[in-house]
């Protein structure tokens, strides 16, 4: 029975700040939860980003109090199976309690998050770099990532005007190494006919995918979109504002980028990936710039999942801070460890 369950606040600084057309932040507010039963300890991270798709903080924060003098005394493998069935309003907190139970149960049974999630999971798992808002970039930036190893280099776009940013684009590869392409993360900044400008302006650089083209998207726009490109198109921070029975195959793109900590935890997002996955739509699992107590049991859900597509999962090094070591690729890929529960161990 659950006989410890801990909430502490954090407030982590960025090294820089983090820009999109959703808007930014230079530090990460969250709550480091700590469920404990028999000796053992499970960890989890409720870091709510309200424009990815999750709640407030405030609403974060209310919910967290409420159930904290609820869980007390709980199963905790009763709990976890109430936790997946139930809608949550609030998917960061339900994200965050359904990793500290799973970190808590796969410590006790000594196996990997990920092999929880899936008996056949992988050990590593391809990544792309974030680099982060186009207009602060240089093309030595990009230069950097490829020479350690990344093949796929996300940048945010849509901050600027389309046809300036076409200009930086284009002079951004101008050097680039062949093999490496880009990753575009518009968040909603376009309407119809400037996306379409823009896919035809990029149809000559090495793309690698746009996610969230339209500031108002419908399947039929983006069908017609997605015809026009010879890259994937991708939701993102558009999914959890279409409920829990998501048809990936309606939705006129061939990429969809999922947040567990917005979708509502692991396995909602883990059975999302691979309803996707079935009628041919790429996964892409990503994080939400967490703290290490995140991105850990996000990076064993790509893991499980085991999309052949680069992870967007690089963003431990965003933080100047952080509450504990945080898994890092080398040479593109994030390897991951053996050891029981999700990987992380708090620094204190």
């Amino acid at each position: 029975m659950i006989d410890r369950f801990e909430i502490q606040p954090y407030d982590l600084p960025l090294h820089r700040a983090w820009g999109s057309a959703r808007g930014g932040f230079d530090r990460r507010h969250g709550w480091l939860i700590r469920i404990g039963a028999g000796g053992l300890r499970g960890h989890g991270d409720c870091a709510p980003l309200p424009a990815a798709g999750t709640e407030t903080r405030e609403i974060a924060q209310e919910t967290l109090a409420r159930l904290q003098p609820r869980l007390l005394g709980r199963d905790p493998d009763a709990l976890l199976g109430e936790i997946e069935s139930e809608h949550w309003s609030a998917p960061a907190t339900a994200y965050a309690l359904e990793c500290a139970l799973a970190d808590l149960l796969c410590r006790r049974q000594e196996r990997t998050l990920r092999h929880w999630l899936s008996p056949d999971a992988s050990d590593t798992v391809p990544v792309n770099a974030m680099l982060g808002a186009l207009g602060s970039l240089t093309a030595r930036d990009l230069q950097e990532k490829a020479d350690q190893g990344f093949r796929v280099l996300k940048l945010k776009i849509g901050l600027a005007a389309p046809g300036q940013e076409l200009e930086g684009l284009m002079a951004l590869v101008s050097d680039l190494a062949q093999g490496v392409s880009l990753r575009l993360d518009a968040n909603g900044a376009w309407g119809f006919d400037e996306a379409r400008r823009m896919i035809a302006g990029l149809a000559r650089l090495p793309i690698e995918s746009i996610e969230e083209p339209l500031r108002d998207p419908t399947a039929e726009r983006l069908t017609e979109l997605q015809s026009l490109a010879s890259f994937p198109l991708a939701l993102d921070e558009s999914l959890p504002r279409l409920g829990d029975q998501i048809d990936p195959g309606g939705l006129g793109v061939r990429r969809l980028v999922l947040k567990p900590a917005a979708l509502g935890g692991l396995r909602r997002t883990q059975g999302l990936a691979r309803r996707a996955m079935a009628v041919g739509i790429e996964v892409v699992i990503t994080s939400l710039v967490e703290s290490a107590a995140g991105l850990w049991p996000t990076a064993q859900l790509a893991a499980a999942i085991g999309s052949s597509v680069p992870q967007g999962l690089a963003t431990a090094d965003w933080l100047a801070q952080d509450l504990g070591s945080a898994p890092r690729p080398r040479h593109g890929r994030m390897s991951l460890p053996n050891r029981p529960g999700s990987g992380f161990e708090p620094s204190s």
